[in-house]
């Protein structure tokens, strides 16, 4: 797989069949981008797990964080990873030896290890790197043209101001 480039198929196609996402590297600071991601996706329909090893037994977002991916209750469909590209390497020797495989492994902006990600492609996992899924499923949605950006997305749906009538991305029915 290249991954120097992804088309919007492949994105978007991940977008719509995963259910389920664990971050690795979540954190509580609301200042801190894995935390606005997690409310964002956690916001979209997506079951999330956070997953930091320091605040495992707290939560985040109401959500019970787990100390690592094998502590799950079960499996996932994706694991985001929040980590740096160095880290990734073990975290993704971590989700090889699941018992359960996630469909994809998706590291955050500013990661990628090709090592890492051929393994895991090995497997049979689906693999995106230093791309971030809160703003693929914005671009793709036409959300992230409500702030002005040109997603190049073309919609006649105006969005409301309440959440209750808040325009959802087409990806997720």
């Amino acid at each position: 797989m290249n991954h120097d480039s992804y088309s919007d198929d492949y994105i978007g196609g991940i977008l719509r069949k995963v259910h389920s996402i664990a971050m690795v590297g979540a954190s509580a600071n609301e200042a801190r981008p894995s935390y606005f991601v997690l409310k964002y996706l956690k916001l979209r329909g997506y079951q999330m797990f956070p997953i930091n090893p320091g605040l495992a037994g707290k939560t985040i977002l109401d959500l019970p964080v787990y100390a690592s991916l094998a502590a799950l209750p079960g499996p996932v469909d994706m694991v985001d990873i929040f980590r740096n590209s160095e880290a990734a390497g073990a975290v993704v020797d971590e989700i090889l030896a699941l018992p359960v495989l996630p469909k994809v492994i998706w590291m955050q902006l500013t990661v990628r290890n090709d090592a890492a990600a051929a393994k895991a492609e090995a497997a049979g996992i689906e693999v995106v790197m230093n791309r971030c899924p809160k703003i693929e499923y914005g671009r793709l949605s036409g959300e992230i043209g409500w702030a002005g950006v040109n997603s190049g997305a073309i919609s006649s749906k105006r969005a409301t101001r309440d959440n209750r009538g808040f325009q959802r991305l087409g990806l997720r029915r």
